[in-house]
């Protein structure tokens, strides 16, 4: 490793032995680091400084940064809380590590990728919802007799300030006369009441109406409003004695009414059948609640005003413009007290100071470029960008002095122009007396990085070496590590290039001498394809994108572009995929076919959903759907959320595995089935971990932790299955395996072979079989999905959407990941990427730049066309940065 000399000749004395343990020479010093991979690792890192740990992925970055350093100082800490306090706190595990001396206290910004949930809001994220509630509860307007509320009144998330209609939700789910009664011409009798079930029940309703009274023959647009009303909306439910009219039989029975409405709601909610809910559902509307507008509020809370605002309308407004509303009552230099029997509190004590600590902190979000966003913006609809930016100002404005922030990719999912104010922040936390260590992939980043730690040579079992420890540019000298030509692509030193990779002479997809390909040495050209047809959509209104018309090229790969908030998603992952979706499956009952044809996206009622997509959506006219038969969508949500699920259960691989162990000769002459090998059910696992093959020890005081199961020692089944062998080896020893080692063991395996080799391509070899969903990244996990499609026999005419698909990737997996994406084109395929990284812009046969800013200053098309000549847009903000990729 590289990093005696260097840490020394910085420090001005000698790394000091294992008995010292003293926090000298400004220095973190890890010993006997063998966290996840990590081989008994020693590094030295310095305090107060930008430190850039870099590898490829699985490389073991984030074992040594999160998994060693940040866990060890969180372990720390929790051992100087009181015990009985240590019981209620989620505790963290004991990282592997013989030692670290020089450890601070840490505070880690992760990526989150747990499922978004509509109440969370940026004012939330930030809890900038919190100063404003107070606000209004202690220095705002009431109604003259009203009395003052709690600032829990002000919040659609607890009982008290919950609208009772929405429950604080703020989209009513409602039936009307209109959805129910489509074609109001019918009468009862010929199925006006299209929500009514059909064959004997709709029949059963409609004699009860006539034994009521009610006439099913007039045509329902012709009946009284009050007796329309009543068949529709009644909550009443009574039971009369019904003679059948056309029954062969007509013996009476007795017969309960149900109301449309009342007949809706009880399937929804009682229902078994998948079927009968997804019928009902059609004759569902949503849309803002009735009660409380869309805020979610109590009217109580709604009646008070601030600067002549509800607090609705205030987290309606951007950030920018909340700022110049509330700026005036900050300059107040002559406030009042604060008293309980005013009506108004805008100009007194509370009012100035709960507001000038709400601006300074609206300024840094200011500062970050986030003034487009309003409070009350729902986080599901938010890009990763922009959440990773709401995570850092929250730290940023916390003025924690002397701790070390551990961030993992904080550019991720930032357009290179909103990358800058990031660099300005985490120089201003160095500047505070921080230390700032930071996962990251982006090379403009680690350029800017006073240390560099790069951890490989590969991924997995073939790295967990730390190659190189020392300023940025003596990483140039290191000829094993895989990150060097990426971050020096010319060979000469850490000036130039830009994004993650610059150019290192084997970019996937090179450019064409008319593009500039060439300029870096970027390796052979690759012709640009031509669109083999045109999806067209027209009047696209959704979020910030109003009356917009698009055009995708088929057969070719696009990449969609444009700054954090430009509406790159929304276009994409939303409007897309719903319009085609809907195209591709138009009924309801479809949903189970198409969670079955997507590798990584939800279907439901009948239209792919994206967490949040729910706002209302206008398209005009649609052409080219008829040239697409599938759709497919990869993000990166982990495989599964429990080590139940790992690669070879996702993929299926493991289903082939265990037929072949079950038609073993030893498995017949037991009475084996496939099932037996199964470590997710009962028979064949061990049962003292249930097949998960460790336990947890739970020691009340300290840090829980997970050791091998005493039983099966960690191989997850019992004694009786493992002596089953195929080829010499069981199947605990084949999940063992790695990919690599599993593609020569099982090639004459058809199935898993498939499998394998997909793996392989897209650079995961690395990973073991077995290996528990938790311990994937999220670039893992969707290189895996991405495999699990390539294996399937392609047909041709699928549309392949991916949003951001290289966060979280080395740029020597988006090297991978590219020519994979290239041959799906190949196939006769057509792949639109919402991306980031400029070379993988530059490689598209097309690209749609959207901006030029973001939120309600984004939403436009700026240019369109090959790479060349979006890089001559004097519009576009991304077209300096693609062109700088380009040389042109």
């Amino acid at each position: 490793m590289h990093s005696d000399q260097q840490a020394s000749h910085l420090s001005g004395s000698a790394i000091p032995g294992p008995d010292t343990g003293r926090p000298a020479d400004g220095f973190v010093r890890v010993r006997g680091a063998r966290e996840n991979n990590l081989r008994n690792v020693d590094v030295d890192v310095p305090r107060d400084a930008i430190v850039a740990f870099t590898g490829v992925s699985g490389s073991g970055k984030s074992s040594l940064a999160f998994g060693t350093i940040y866990a060890e100082a969180q372990r720390r800490y929790f051992e100087s809380v009181a015990p009985y306090a240590r019981r209620l706190i989620q505790q963290g595990h004991n990282p592997k590590v013989e030692m670290i001396t020089g450890l601070p206290p840490a505070v880690a910004l992760q990526q989150r990728r747990g499922t978004p949930s509509s109440r969370s809001t940026v004012g939330t994220v930030t809890t900038l919802s919190n100063s404003l509630r107070m606000l209004f509860s202690r220095a705002g307007s009431y109604p003259d007799g009203a009395s003052q509320l709690d600032s829990d009144a002000f919040s659609p998330n607890t009982a008290a300030g919950a609208c009772p209609e929405c429950h604080g939700l703020g989209i009513a789910h409602t039936v009307t006369e209109s959805s129910l009664v489509p074609d109001t011409s019918l009468s009862v009798r010929d199925g006006a009441i299209a929500a009514w079930p059909g064959a004997w029940q709709g029949k059963n309703l409609r004699d009860i109406l006539t034994h009521l009274g009610y006439d099913v023959d007039t045509p329902w647009r012709k009946l009284p409003k009050k007796d329309r009303d009543w068949i529709l909306f009644t909550e009443e439910q009574p039971v009369v004695e019904v003679t059948p009219q056309r029954d062969r039989v007509a013996k009476p029975y007795k017969g309960r009414f149900w109301s449309a409405r009342s007949y809706v709601l009880h399937t929804l909610a009682d229902s078994k059948s998948t079927t009968m809910r997804d019928r009902v559902l059609r004759f569902m509307e949503t849309g803002p609640c009735a009660v409380c507008g869309g805020s979610g509020l109590t009217p109580a809370a709604l009646a008070v005003t601030f600067a002549g605002r509800t607090i609705a309308e205030l987290n309606a407004v951007p950030m920018s413009e909340l700022a110049g509303i509330i700026r005036p009552t900050t300059e107040l230099t002559e406030a009042g007290t604060a008293s309980r029997k005013q009506s108004s509190g805008e100009s007194n004590e509370v009012a100035v100071a709960i507001t000038r600590d709400l601006l300074q902190r609206v300024t840094v979000l200011l500062d970050l470029g986030l003034g487009y966003l309003a409070l009350g913006r729902s986080t599901p609809t938010l890009s990763p960008g922009e959440m990773q930016r709401l995570r850092i100002a929250t730290q940023l404005r916390s003025g924690l002095f002397g701790v070390i922030y551990v961030l993992d990719e904080p550019s991720a999912g930032l357009h290179p122009a909103d990358a800058e104010p990031l660099l300005a922040v985490l120089d201003q936390l160095k500047s505070s007396g921080n230390s700032v260590f930071v996962v990251e992939h982006n090379m403009d980043i680690v350029r800017r990085a006073d240390w560099l730690v790069d951890v490989g040579p590969r991924a997995g079992e073939g790295g967990g070496e730390v190659l190189y420890s020392g300023p940025v540019a003596g990483l140039a000298e290191v000829a094993e590590s895989v990150t060097r030509p990426f971050l020096f692509p010319d060979g000469s030193g850490p000036a130039g290039g830009s994004g993650k990779s610059a150019g290192n002479g084997k970019a996937a997809g090179s450019q064409t001498a008319d593009d500039g390909g060439g300029a870096h040495g970027r390796g052979a050209a690759r012709e640009r394809r031509e669109a083999a047809g045109w999806l067209e959509l027209r009047d696209i209104t959704r979020h910030n994108l109003r009356d917009l018309d698009a055009d995708f090229p088929l057969g070719v790969l696009t990449a969609v572009t444009g700054v954090s908030g430009s509406g790159k998603s929304t276009l994409v992952s939303q409007v897309l995929a719903e319009v085609v979706g809907a195209r591709l499956h138009p009924e309801a009952d479809a949903a189970a076919k198409a969670t079955e044809e997507s590798v990584a996206g939800e279907f439901q009622d009948g239209e792919f959903q994206d967490a949040g997509s729910a706002a209302p959506l206008s398209v005009g006219p649609v052409s080219g759907l008829d040239q697409l038969d599938r759709l497919v969508k990869v993000d990166q949500k982990p495989i599964g959320r429990t080590p139940r699920s790992n690669l070879a259960t996702y993929t299926g691989l493991f289903d082939a595995v265990r037929k072949e162990f079950s038609a073993t000769d030893e498995a017949r002459a037991r009475g084996f089935g496939a099932g037996r090998f199964s470590f997710n059910v009962a028979g064949g696992r061990c049962e003292t971990c249930q097949g998960e093959g460790f336990v947890a020890v739970e020691l009340l005081f300290l840090p829980g932790s997970y050791g091998p199961c005493p039983e099966c020692h960690g191989s997850r089944y019992n004694p009786e299955t493992l002596e089953v062998t195929y080829r010499g080896k069981n199947v605990a020893e084949v999940l063992g395996m790695t990919v690599n080692a599993a593609a020569e063991f099982l090639a004459e395996v058809p199935a898993a072979a498939r499998s394998l080799q997909t793996l392989r391509e897209v650079g995961l070899g690395y990973l073991r079989l077995g290996q528990p969903a938790t311990e994937l990244s999220g670039g893992e996990a969707q290189r895996i999905k991405l495999a699990t499609e390539l294996q399937r026999a392609q047909r041709g005419h699928s549309l392949y959407l991916l949003d951001e698909p290289t966060t979280g990737l080395h740029p020597a997996d988006v090297e991978l990941l590219m020519a994979q994406l290239h041959r799906l084109v190949d196939a006769g395929n057509t792949v639109i990427v919402v991306e980031h990284e400029m070379d993988v812009v530059a490689a598209a046969d097309w690209v749609i730049d959207l901006g030029p800013a973001g939120g309600d200053a984004g939403g436009q098309i700026i240019a369109v066309g090959t790479p060349a000549v979006v890089a001559r847009s004097k519009r576009s903000r991304t077209a300096p940065y693609l062109a700088a990729v380009l040389g042109v």
